[in-house]
């Protein structure tokens, strides 16, 4: 299946996509792979097919969160690259 520069850019406008000048052409085959690849999805046959993974009765199981002390601190703490004032020290993630 054949993709236009333009559905291309469409579909990356709709994505907010910025694709520059000298992507579109690597992006317009990358794209005409997966369309080809869904229609070859779409041509198999499945009507022998009997199961289909997921579609069973079974659901989440929760557990009731419990706070539960560990006795032995200093050996969990021994585990720590760092620590400070009894817990661990971690580097900063946000700014």
């Amino acid at each position: 299946m054949s993709v236009s520069k333009e559905e291309l850019l469409h579909i990356a406008n709709l994505a907010d996509l910025k694709i520059k000048d000298d992507e579109i052409d690597k992006y317009m085959h990358n794209l005409e792979d997966i369309l080809n690849y869904t229609e070859i999805l779409d041509s198999v046959d499945l009507e022998k097919c009997c199961e289909t993974i997921g579609s069973d009765s079974n659901v989440n199981v929760f557990r009731k969160d419990e706070v539960k002390e560990f006795g032995n601190r200093e050996e969990l703490m021994k585990n720590a690259k760092d620590t400070e004032r009894g817990m661990f020290k971690l580097p900063k993630v946000l700014n």
